[in-house]
């Protein structure tokens, strides 16, 4: 018989006993965050600080969630980098259903926001309650991410909490591996946004070649 989970209910533990997946921690395994970023222009700039700026109005009106960080803040980068113009569109709470290996088991869970390129994955990204650390979202992420149906490449995905960012490589062989890049804060000086939306391109370049 089918065992069906939710893929929320899904930890670390459970993805590595499973499907054997393998944290890397060389750098150069996920080099594509910090190497040939692309130029942003000085209007990116201009619209990323008034991002900036609306997330330190919202954490005077908490909560936070989930809904308002994506409204707020993940929604607007996307604008901005021009992901929802062609060739990208974007799926909202698309099903994504991961098989285990040998097993009759099935994870079930929704993606906060698909973005997608001629049915390619381009980006996986899961909005968070702020309050919540990177941790409680990357199981979740990388569940949604072993579901990705063109294994010959690379996935890339992007945890948001509102004040965090973090980006996630996972690479689909046996057994399955993944690393992160640094955490990019909100709150630090100058505009970390700046940096978050030069890698978001970036990648998007290298899974849409």
């Amino acid at each position: 018989m089918t065992q069906t989970i939710q893929a929320k209910d899904i930890d670390l533990r459970y993805l590595i006993d499973n499907f054997g997946l393998n944290l890397v921690l060389d750098s150069q395994f996920f080099h594509e965050w910090q190497e040939n970023l692309p130029e942003i222009t000085d209007l990116d700039k201009l619209l990323l600080d008034k991002v900036k700026a609306g997330y330190f109005n919202l954490i005077n009106y908490p909560p936070l969630l989930e809904d308002v960080v994506r409204m707020a803040i993940v929604d607007p980068i996307l604008f901005i980098g021009d992901f929802y113009l062609a060739p990208f569109y974007v799926k909202s709470e698309e099903p994504i259903d991961i098989a285990e290996p040998d097993d009759d088991t099935i994870i079930k869970g929704r993606i906060g926001t698909l973005v997608l390129k001629d049915q390619f994955w381009v980006m996986i990204i899961e909005s968070k309650k702020p309050s919540f650390s990177i941790e409680a979202g990357l199981a979740q992420i990388l569940a949604y991410m072993l579901g990705n149906p063109y294994p010959e490449k690379p996935s890339f995905g992007m945890i948001a909490t509102g004040s965090e960012f973090i980006f996630v490589k996972l690479v689909k062989e046996n057994p399955p591996r993944y690393a992160l890049s640094k955490g990019f804060l909100i709150r630090n000086p100058g505009n970390e946004l700046y940096d978050v939306l030069r890698i978001l391109k970036r990648l998007t370049q290298l899974v849409s070649a």
